[in-house]
């Protein structure tokens, strides 16, 4: 009888050698996910901690996109004498989901990393580089060009009224754009994950083109703060071009599939 492995191509990878030894239940699965949830809440809480002693100049670092457009000596009003301690403890929480940044998405790496072959779970070190990098560069494009072009259309809109934007109304807007937009740019991150375990395929992505600017269009229609032209493109733009390099991640990541005949 002749050896399985004597036909195996020179230089060829072996998949099944490349598992791990031992297969998760479902239910070590969820306690896996569990003890992972509670390592993040746990560094929430620390990054919480840490980033409220600085939370009014953080605070003030947040409210520039707003203040710049707003009539010069205007300020933000409160109308609850509770609303600053909120507001302080919403951007401690903000600042820390931010700092714990790099923890957290480990974390997540580690919950993903049983269901990966050996040569895939060294990829950690890029997964972490290009998230932390792609998500903070989402937040900058959020912070430097789309809030400032969306408030000055809104507070230009509203020249001939007295403003008066309250704080927490303020930050909660600026909380769901800066997380919103880092979010959607991890979109080339989540492109990889699905292409290396053969969910979706550059081929797949491309023939869906035509669909996805239409949902990307009505995405940013109904997440803008504004129905303008301009600002409906400095939502879809990013989008798009995320998109794009999406397929690109998946026609890389289905290229290595092939080659170690895993399709």
């Amino acid at each position: 009888m002749s050896d399985p492995t004597a036909e195996r191509k020179p230089g060829a990878e072996d998949p099944e050698s490349e598992q791990e030894s031992g297969k998760m239940s479902f239910l070590d699965h969820l306690d896996e996910l569990r003890k992972r949830l509670v390592h993040v809440a746990i560094y929430l809480g620390v990054g919480f901690i840490v980033s409220w002693f600085f939370a009014r100049r953080i605070y003030d670092f947040l409210a520039v996109p707003i203040t710049q457009s707003l009539p010069e000596g205007t300020k933000l009003a409160y109308t609850n004498p509770t609303d600053p301690f909120t507001l302080y403890m919403k951007v401690a929480l903000l600042a820390g989901i931010f700092l714990t940044l790099p923890l957290t998405l480990y974390e997540v790496w580690k919950f993903i990393a049983p269901g990966l072959y050996r040569k895939e779970k060294s990829y950690v070190l890029p997964f972490l580089f290009f998230s932390i990098l792609l998500f903070l560069s989402g937040a900058s494009f959020c912070y430097l060009v789309v809030l400032p072009t969306a408030f000055d259309f809104l507070v230009n809109l509203g020249a001939s009224f007295t403003p008066m934007i309250r704080i927490n109304e303020y930050l909660d807007f600026t909380n769901m754009m800066l997380l919103g937009f880092g979010l959607i740019f991890e979109m080339p991150v989540l492109a990889a994950f699905l292409s290396m375990f053969g969910l979706v395929s550059a081929r797949f992505l491309w023939k869906k083109f035509n669909y996805a600017m239409v949902a990307i269009v009505a995405l940013a229609a109904i997440i803008s703060p504004t129905g303008d032209a301009l600002n409906l493109f400095w939502w879809s733009a990013p989008m798009v071009v995320l998109y794009l390099i999406s397929i690109g991640v998946a026609a890389l990541f289905g290229w290595r599939r092939r080659r170690k005949g895993l399709v």
